[in-house]
């Protein structure tokens, strides 16, 4: 049986690998420069998601198109797909196993990926699953902070917003447990705090955190800032969501207030909790950032579907 690589979840990533990725990612930059290659022509992807998407969807697509392959999939696949019929989801990924290559999904439930991965026949990249992972997007931010520092031991990033329900802090956070002396602050409403699991991980690794409803407190020492929309559609109610809602803003008197080389970073989108007149301050990195998830997917395109083939 051919071995598959999946990309399922942040924590299968160790630090030697991630650098090799990074590097790749890199490498992919020149590449895109140039106008792309032929290197997987003929090759096909499938996106199913099963949830909405812009960023990730469009940028897992180009990244297949810049490296010569093509794209089949739908983006509402639970209007769209067969799943509205009743059909199981590891009858889905078994179907879609003969159609193609490599197979990115996106998907409601907290362990979807895992469950398409036993039944693929191809390699499955998690492009979200619920309120638990998104490995992908973490990896793209762990590359930006990396790009802006040249590092990322030693650094201390706050992640503000919606850490309960924030798939994209669950994944970073676990990213982030693979170098030294890194500090994270999470700083959010009491309603949405970071999970206790992604903590007991954090404590089994030496990871150094601190919990905190006072961002100004850290503001002037952080080296990166991590925002987060407050995601509504993912609260139990109105009520709760609204608790929430509009506590950490983002806007120019707090960039008065943070150092000059401290970066901006947003999984985006944004709903109000970066003001517009962020924008245009150097500090502001989450649009580079959004760009580096192009170069990321591609790697991981490339390493998915070279190693399944036994290259």
């Amino acid at each position: 049986m051919k071995k598959l690589y999946h990309v399922l979840g942040a924590k299968q990533f160790a630090k030697e690998e991630l650098e090799q990725l990074f590097d790749e990612a890199q490498a992919m930059e020149g590449i895109v420069a140039r106008g792309g290659d032929r290197r997987h022509e003929g090759r096909i992807m499938t996106t199913l998601f099963f949830e909405a998407s812009t960023r990730t969807r469009l940028s897992f697509e180009s990244a297949m198109h810049r490296l010569g392959g093509s794209v089949i999939g739908t983006e509402n696949a639970a209007q769209f797909s067969s799943a509205i019929k009743g059909e199981t989801l590891e009858d889905t990924i078994r179907i879609i196993s003969g159609y193609s290559d490599v197979f990115v999904m996106r998907h409601t439930e907290i362990g979807a990926a895992q469950r398409a991965a036993k039944v693929s026949g191809i390699p499955v990249i998690n492009a979200g699953d619920g309120a638990g992972e998104h490995p992908t997007q973490a990896l793209l931010d762990a590359y930006t902070i990396r790009k802006e520092f040249g590092k990322i031991d030693g650094l201390k990033i706050a992640m503000v917003g919606d850490l309960a329900y924030g798939r994209t802090v669950h994944s970073l956070s676990y990213i982030l447990a693979n170098y030294q002396d890194v500090m994270i602050y999470y700083i959010s409403p009491d309603n949405v705090r970071i999970p206790d699991n992604v903590k007991k991980y954090l404590d089994e690794k030496g990871i150094r955190y601190q919990e905190t409803n006072d961002l100004d407190s850290v503001a002037g020492t952080i080296d990166v800032l991590y925002q987060t929309r407050i995601q509504k559609e993912r609260f139990p109610s109105l009520e709760e969501y609204e608790k929430a809602s509009g506590q950490f803003i983002v806007d120019a008197e707090l960039l008065s207030r943070m150092r000059k080389d401290t970066i901006v970073l947003h999984p985006l989108p944004r709903a109000g909790e970066i003001t517009e007149e962020v924008d245009s301050d150097p500090r502001a990195a989450y649009f580079r950032q959004a760009v580096n998830g192009l170069y990321i997917r591609m790697a991981l395109i490339d390493r998915c579907i070279t190693q399944s083939q036994g290259k």
